[in-house]
């Protein structure tokens, strides 16, 4: 039956792989969601994951809105921390057919289909089209035209120009007390303004303002060469200097709400909080000593990292909390910054019982409705179970319960004669019982010769992740509590440190353990102490091939032992 059922499992496993090699995840993004009637814009849809023979999406459903322009492919390979992944990108020109909100429907790729956009087409700016009798010209724009501080903003600059020109691009701009950043590389895009079709270069910038009040932004200059429109035929290629300034912006910034608090201030756009690992109802419950890993994730548009608050929980009654080291970054959609921090835990269970890991909240400001919100994981609970092996109640004999029985009908018996049929029936139902109290006990035996064993395989492995999360941390007595758990769990005769340094054959443990000690009684600080302990352990115990051969008629002396 065991074998059965183990079959059936792999063969489920086997049914899923092509299902779980072909997952991808599809994006669609525009580099801009607000442009004027004559411009162009790049819709750039992203597939993640196995991109092996993927093919290009179906645009046809854009032709009714949009002219086609034309197409591109990119695939890159990128290794982070470890792990492999691909992304297929397909870029598509498109220039808007008329005013209005137009759709982009959901696009097929991969099996998958991409979420629906939408771009807003406005007629063309009758000021910028008076620039149309220069060949270069420049536009500059804040968006929003306010807002607080340390909230970002982003200065967007173009530079059109009707013919082939060189130069170098035009800098960023300088503004005393804001942080500016760029934001990507840059697009290149034509623009029609007045009858006429220019090349666009548009560079965006990220502005986040470190105080309040007026903010000016100074104008920003290109200084390059064109072709000499006298003499296009020239052999030396003659050429001509041109330039071109970009207007000034002035933006107003405004100070936190006064009644905000002593919490950390954050404006941004949008900003989510969640807690990711906690056991499903399907999954089986977590025992004393076995870790709980759990994921924090903290993201936010419109700020960095830097300003996001680092993650944590509480002290648990009833169980050990190991943060790993966190993980934070930042990437950009063209317009926006999205910040972002990751923090995980190995919970460890202590005793048995409900463990329960508060509710986490955090107040930020959303700037889109410009009003206070805030964010929650809720609060969990989950029953602990004891530890694999621990000794249980057992529960009441069955032939226990039915001698009860049958000496409470033997009074009526007594008093009243039975027919001899009735008690062929209550002999015939004892025996059965005996059978099944026999059968019952047996397999209770057969089971009680394994159950140490493999008990005592996930004890091992419940000392050895609970004792690599401490390593992690910086608290020299977890590391010397959890590391002897361990090892008492796979030799249970050893006691202290020094048993243990004695009982291994490998010197780089032994240096490891000698380190940890003098760590913890010397107070000898060591800021890489806990990645070089990890390290020495991670592969397991290296023990002695024949400890007891080794062992001399006195007893070792051990500098430091544990109490």
């Amino acid at each position: 039956m065991m074998f059965r059922h183990a079959m059936s499992g792999c063969l489920l496993m086997l049914a899923l792989v092509p299902a779980l090699a072909s997952a991808v995840e599809v994006t669609a993004t525009l580099d801009r969601d607000h442009v004027q009637l004559g411009e162009t814009v790049t819709l750039n849809v992203r597939v993640e994951g196995d991109t092996g023979g993927v093919a290009a999406p179906d645009l046809r459903a854009l032709s009714q809105d949009f002219q086609l322009l034309g197409t591109s492919q990119n695939n890159s390979l990128s290794v982070i921390n470890g792990k492999a992944s691909s992304e297929l990108t397909f870029g598509v020109a498109l220039r808007p057919r008329h005013v209005g909100v137009l759709q982009i429907p959901a696009l097929s790729v991969g099996g998958e289909r991409t979420a629906p956009l939408q771009l807003t087409v406005t007629a063309p700016d009758p000021a910028a089209a008076a620039a149309t009798q220069r060949d270069v010209f420049m536009e500059s724009q804040v968006e929003p035209a306010h807002g607080y501080v340390g909230q970002q903003l982003t200065y967007v600059v173009r530079l059109y120009y009707a013919n082939r020109i060189g130069g170098d691009a035009p800098p960023p701009p300088q503004v005393d007390g804001v942080e500016v950043s760029a934001l990507g590389k840059g697009l290149n895009y034509d623009a029609e303004r007045g009858g006429r079709t220019y090349h666009v270069l548009e560079q965006r910038y990220a502005l986040i303002p470190q105080h309040a009040g007026k903010v000016e932004i100074p104008p920003v200059d290109f200084q390059g060469e064109a072709a000499d429109p006298r003499d296009p035929n020239s052999f030396f290629g003659a050429t001509v200097p041109v330039s071109a300034s970009a207007p000034a912006q002035t933006i107003e910034v405004k100070p936190a709400p006064a009644d905000w608090g002593g919490s950390a201030w954050l404006p941004a756009r949008q900003l989510s909080l969640s807690l990711d690992g906690w056991p499903t109802a399907q999954e089986a419950p977590p025992r004393v000593g076995q870790p709980l890993n759990l994921t924090m994730n903290l993201q936010a548009t419109g700020l960095s990292y830097e300003a996001l608050p680092a993650l944590s929980l509480p002290p648990l009654d009833g169980a050990t909390v190991y943060p790993d080291k966190p993980v934070t970054g930042n990437r950009q959609d063209g317009e926006w910054i999205i910040g972002r921090r990751q923090q995980s835990f190995a919970i460890v269970p202590e005793r048995a019982g409900t463990l329960t890991i508060p509710a986490t909240t955090l107040k930020w400001w959303n700037v889109l409705t410009d009003k206070m919100e805030v964010a929650q994981i809720p609060a969990h609970s989950v029953t602990v179970l004891p530890a694999a092996g621990a000794a249980a109640a057992p529960p009441p004999a069955p032939v226990g319960a039915v001698d009860s029985g049958v000496a409470g009908n033997a009074a009526p018996a007594a008093a009243t004669p039975t027919p001899w049929r009735w008690i062929a029936l209550a002999s015939l139902g004892l025996w059965l019982l005996s059978v099944l109290a026999w059968w019952l006990w047996r397999r209770r035996r057969r089971a009680s010769s394994v159950t140490p064993r493999a008990a005592a395989r996930t004890s091992a492995r419940s000392g050895q992740l609970a004792f690599l999360a401490a390593a992690r941390g910086s608290d020299p007595a977890a590391q010397m509590r959890t590391l002897l758990a361990w090892a008492r769990a796979e030799r249970p005769a050893i006691q202290h440190l020094g048993e243990l340094s004695v009982a291994l054959g490998d010197a780089a443990q032994r240096a490891a353990i000698e380190a940890l000690q003098q760590r913890h009684y010397a107070a000898v600080p060591s800021h890489d102490a806990g990645a070089n302990l990890a390290e020495a352990f991670k592969r397991g115990f290296a023990w002695r091939a024949a400890v007891a051969d080794e062992e001399s008629g006195l007893a070792p002396l051990y500098p430091f032992k544990l109490h």
